[in-house]
């Protein structure tokens, strides 16, 4: 088993669940998810967000918005998509399928959020309506295999009317649609009432087969200390689940000390994953945030090496 850290282009091709699961917990709370936006357009237009957010340290790469009934990626041109120029069958195939292609262009596990829609939820403000290709259902997630993505994280936008109740029952329907890495939980309110940071959802969460809880890092939503965080995390990992902690309430976009300081925190509560946002600019964390995470959790060398390391490889 690979450390994730360790891990090349060439390894993440070969790897199933359940060896990128191992590769994460092996590198002991040294992984960096960056979300990005696919609707937006990119911080550079010359590049996808997600090779910049690679290029400054990012092990996983989480799309939002991405509807898989109508799968586009910004940065992504339509030609690149539907022209087969490349020389092989292997790279039209890749190229008919945004998914493929960032997977080709970033070197990375390339995963997606489906929102687990309560439509009874107790909601806060006004929700927002979403399309089918976006909402965590057993076509959605039968949809989400076929396209090859690598994980998918259950889990809700703002305004969208998530609940921990649906995220649970999504979490037994994706164990049945999907043969992904499987992350649940909500990183801010989504618009409905409750505690963010439950505990009894994140038990529930992890015993019913998620491999990653999702929670609210320390310092991103009201109330959330380190040493709650920590009490909670550990009754996940006692339960098998691995523990990712999100920078998700627009935090990407402050300053770098801010972002070390909550990056720090996640690792010493224990997360396995430090997960930061797409709300910087454009559809994406301040890149220099990125990387402040990755060399706060894990230091200049790993950093170092993930930034440049070619697909290639």
């Amino acid at each position: 088993m690979k450390r994730i850290l360790d891990c090349r282009a060439s390894d993440f091709r070969q790897m199933d669940r359940e060896a990128l699961k191992g590769a994460i917990l092996a590198a002991e709370g040294r992984t960096v998810m960056a979300e990005t936006v696919v609707t937006s357009q990119p911080l550079l237009p010359e590049i996808t967000n997600a090779e910049l957010a690679k290029a400054f340290g990012a092990d996983m790469i989480l799309l939002n918005v991405f509807d898989v009934f109508h799968p586009q990626i910004r940065g992504i041109a339509s030609r690149d998509l539907f022209a087969p120029d490349r020389g092989s069958e292997e790279s039209a195939t890749s190229t008919r399928n945004p998914i493929a292609e960032l997977q080709r262009l970033t070197g990375l596990p390339v995963g997606i959020n489906l929102e687990p829609v309560d439509e009874s939820a107790d909601a806060v403000e006004g929700l927002n309506e979403l399309p089918e290709g976006r909402k965590a259902t057993a076509l959605s997630l039968a949809e989400t295999k076929r396209l090859g993505v690598d994980f998918v994280c259950l889990t809700g936008n703002p305004k969208t009317g998530v609940t921990h109740e649906r995220i649970l029952h999504t979490i037994h329907v994706a164990k049945r649609e999907f043969d992904g890495l499987i992350i649940a939980g909500k990183m801010h309110g989504a618009g409905t009432r409750g505690s963010v940071l439950d505990s009894e959802a994140a038990i529930r969460f992890a015993e019913a087969g998620a491999d990653v809880v999702l929670l609210p890092a320390p310092g991103t939503v009201p109330g959330v200390r380190e040493e709650e965080l920590a009490r909670v995390i550990a009754e996940v990992k006692a339960r098998g689940a691995l523990v990712l902690a999100a920078i998700g309430t627009s935090q990407e976009g402050a300053d770098e000390s801010t972002v070390r300081q909550i990056a720090l925190s996640a690792k010493r509560s224990g997360a396995d994953i430090v997960h930061i946002g797409d709300a910087g600019y454009a559809g994406m964390a301040i890149p220099e945030n990125i990387q402040a995470a990755s060399i706060a959790i894990r230091g200049r060398r790993h950093t170092y090496v993930r930034m440049a390391a070619s697909p290639l490889r």
